[in-house]
Formats: structure tokens, C-alpha cells, sequence
């Protein structure tokens, strides 16, 4: 990797640094030859053909699809072939490597693509330890950075390299838009959710515990227990989280506030605080879900401990991920985002899912406090 040959920002700086920078200024331009590939002194007749790849092969395994700007498939269109003395290393890189560019890297359902396509490269590649990871791009520094920072063995910006890098194995990890989990959105891809256990005994290619997997590697990455089993009743109660949606300023282009969802949920949220200190079935707490104002630790193990998992249409469902198995799922539907991301995780990981569908952005309290009761009563409490 050349890094003078990839033109974008530097990358990693504070957020208050570069508010109003463009994002075409985050987004890597390759050159040719900004990555080289060595084939050694036996390779002329290779090397004489200058790239690595044709449109062809391009055409075939990294088709362009809906991606406005497919970077990925522009880095591998340039790789240049080089021989014998043209291949030079300011510094190398031993261990396996990762080379991720994101896209909409403040957003967490798009950056839980990208951690899953970055986790599907290492399975896929048969990687025994985590794998070191370079940012291809140069957006600024964002608090999702932490997760990356635990789920990975270290990382760098590839334009905070002073000279040329070579890899001993690089990965290309496939972009967040190419992952299962995007492309299931309009494509139907036919896959429930179950144990691993239970498909090594009797696989199945309708089934995957792929999505399971992911979620046990994010709360591995921070310490969390991984043979923690739910059944019965919880001797301190269910935990009911309410996921919310808050504002905050995510990157350089943003106005710091959030589209709402759901327009009375604060009186959503105190009217399930009202049924849930009254509830006589059995011991409910209700979890306020302020996640901005929560370390991502903090926020997985609110969703391990919750029983139900109640919000708004919103990037903040996608914790999902990282739910038990039996976790309950209810999502607050308004008419202006009908849209199947969270049902399609739910049951990619065998988990059971509810709807509330909105006439408009405003929910009738009682009308969630029923869809709960019948919830509540289906876990025996």
C-alpha cells in the first residue's frame, strides 16, 4: 500500500477539528498503483500485463450494484502487478491485516455492516486470532471507534503511515452495502436464526447461527459473559429496555439532530414506567435505553440483560445483535418507516418479534402496554 497514491483526508482527527468538511473529502480516489501486488522475479510475463485485474473480473466478482461509489471495487481495479526490485517496503506488516473503508461510519446499523463483514472476512479466511485493521478512509474519530478498538487487535488510518506498507496477508473486506445484512433488505434471503449446537447436529441451509456468532464476538470483545442462559423467572425481575432516540452531532455534516420516530415517547416511556411499577404478574424493571449518554460496553450489556427489547424504528434496534436467545423484540413502527431491518435481524437470529405499525409517528400508550402484557404473560410472568 502506497498511501501518497490514495488521495482523501487525513483520517482519526477529533470530530470539533473538521466540522463542515465534505464528505468526498473523506472518501478514498485511488491511483494507479496505490496498491501493488510482488510476483517475484518468475513473473515477467504478469507483470507485463500492468494490473492485477480486467473489467471482466471485475464485472464479476465486485459488480458495481447500487453503490453510487463502490471503493472497494476501485481499489482492486487498481492494483498494480510489479517484480523483483519495483516492489519496495518502508515498513511490513506481519499478521493478518484487514482494509476496511466505511461509508456511514456514525450510524450504527451501517457500522454494525461493516463489523460484520469485517468478522465474516476473518471466519471466512479461517483467521485463528484477531486480525489487525486499517481504516481506508479519512473520516474523523467517532465514538463507535471504541468498538472497533475491541473487536480487533489494533488500528490505524492507512494515511497516518509515513511511507509504503506491505502485507504479508491483506484482507479486502467487502463493503457494509455488500454484506447479507444490507442486501437483505431488498433482496429475500430465505434464513432463520438457530443454534450452532443444533446445526452441527443437523445442518440445515435455511438456518444460520452466523448472526448469533457475530453478537456473542461483540460482547466477548468487552468482557461479557458468553454462557449466560435465560430461563424461568429472573430472580431479580424481567428487564424491559426501552430503546431511545436522542440527539447528538454524529459527524463533520451533521446538524446534531435526530429525526424523531416517535413523537410522544416520553410519554410512552412514562406510562410503561407507570404499568411496570404496578405490575402485579411479576417484578419488571423498566430500562431507560439513553445510550448516547452510555459506553458501548455499557449499552451491550444493557441489551444481554433485557428480556424484552422495546423501541422506536432506529439505528439504536440494531443492538439486537448482541441479544440473548428468548429476547423478546417490539418495535414502534410510524407510517414514514416501514421498513424491515430489525424484523429481518430478529430472525436471522431465531429471536421472536413483535410490531406496533403507527398510523402516524404518535403510539397509543395503552395500546404498547397491551402488546406487552401478552408479551410478558408469553414468559410466564
Amino acid at each position: 500500500m502506497l498511501p501518497e497514491r490514495i488521495a482523501m483526508a487525513a483520517g482519526g482527527e477529533a470530530l470539533a477539528d473538521v466540522v463542515g468538511r465534505s464528505e468526498e473529502e473523506e472518501l478514498p480516489a485511488f491511483q494507479n498503483g496505490a496498491f501493488e501486488v510482488d510476483w517475484g522475479s518468475e513473473g515477467k510475463g504478469v507483470v507485463d500485463r500492468g494490473f492485477l485485474v480486467d473489467r471482466e473480473f471485475l464485472d464479476r466478482y465486485v459488480p458495481r450494484g447500487e453503490v453510487s461509489r463502490h471503493t472497494m471495487r476501485d481499489l482492486i481495479g487498481k492494483i498494480r502487478i510489479v517484480g523483483g526490485k519495483g516492489f519496495e517496503c518502508d515498513e511490513w506488516i506481519e499478521e493478518p491485516t484487514l482494509l476496511v473503508t466505511r461509508f456511514e461510519y456514525a450510524n450504527l446499523f451501517h457500522t454494525v455492516t461493516d463489523w460484520y463483514s469485517a468478522y465474516v472476512s476473518s471466519r471466512v479466511t479461517g483467521l485463528p486470532n484477531r486480525p489487525h485493521l486499517i481504516f481506508v478512509d479519512g473520516h474523523c474519530t467517532a465514538p463507535l471507534e471504541e468498538t472497533w478498538k475491541a473487536l480487533f487487535s489494533s488500528l490505524r488510518y492507512a494515511k497516518n503511515f509515513s511511507g509504503s506498507v506491505c502485507f504479508r496477508h491483506a484482507i479486502l473486506t467487502p463493503l457494509g452495502y455488500e454484506t447479507a445484512l444490507f442486501k437483505g433488505l431488498t433482496e429475500d434471503i430465505d434464513c432463520y436464526g438457530a443454534p450452532a449446537q443444533e446445526l452441527w447436529q443437523k445442518p440445515d441451509d435455511h438456518k444460520t447461527a452466523r448472526l448469533s456468532e457475530f453478537g456473542e464476538m461483540v460482547r466477548a470483545a468487552f468482557g461479557l459473559p458468553l454462557n449466560v442462559h435465560r430461563g424461568g423467572k429472573p430472580l431479580f425481575g424481567h428487564n424491559v429496555l426501552f430503546v431511545r432516540r436522542e440527539d447528538y452531532l454524529a459527524h463533520p455534516r451533521h446538524g446534531g439532530k435526530v429525526e424523531s420516530r416517535l413523537s410522544n415517547e416520553q410519554e410512552v416511556f412514562d406510562s410503561l414506567k407507570s404499568w411496570a411499577s404496578n405490575y402485579k404478574g411479576c417484578k419488571i424493571n423498566l430500562v431507560n435505553g439513553l445510550f448516547t449518554h452510555m459506553s458501548m460496553k455499557d449499552q451491550v450489556r444493557a441489551i444481554q440483560d433485557a428480556s424484552v427489547i422495546i423501541g422506536a424504528h432506529g439505528a439504536g434496534l440494531t443492538h439486537i445483535v448482541s441479544a440473548l436467545p428468548k429476547t423478546v423484540i417490539l418495535e414502534i413502527i410510524s407510517s414514514q418507516f416501514r421498513r424491515p431491518h430489525f424484523a429481518y435481524i430478529a430472525r436471522w437470529k431465531g429471536l421472536e418479534y413483535h410490531a406496533i405499525n403507527l398510523a402516524g409517528s404518535h403510539a397509543d400508550p395503552g395500546t404498547v402496554i397491551k402488546e406487552l402484557v401478552d408479551i410478558m404473560k408469553s414468559l410466564g410472568c
